[in-house]
């Protein structure tokens, strides 16, 4: 299975679209669009799954550069996800409170 990042999507792409655009390539075993936590709005990257990795490596030769609503698509192979530290967002607001000016 190979996991594709497909970056620079129009917003108007949803999950489902993203799936129809990378179909006729191979069986599409995901399609997720990244949205903000706050506003539900896409980010305008996803990533596609595919269950054969000849189809993925076909449908980044083919996507990659390919023109949809005006943006050029960038596809490529996801590169797997880092440790981050979490964020703390409890009190403080990262803000020195204790001094006064």
């Amino acid at each position: 299975m190979t996991k594709l990042y497909v970056g620079n999507l129009p917003y108007s792409v949803n999950q489902g679209s993203l799936t129809d655009l990378f179909a006729p390539y191979g069986n599409v075993a995901s399609a997720t669009i990244i949205s903000d936590r706050d506003s539900g709005r896409s980010k305008g990257f996803g990533f596609v799954e595919f269950e054969d990795d000849s189809a993925a490596q076909s449908a980044i030769s083919e996507m990659n550069g390919k023109e949809v609503d005006g943006r050029k698509l960038v596809v490529s192979v996801a590169r797997p996800m880092e440790e981050r530290p979490r964020r703390d967002f409890r009190g403080g607001g990262g803000f020195n409170r204790g001094n006064r000016y």
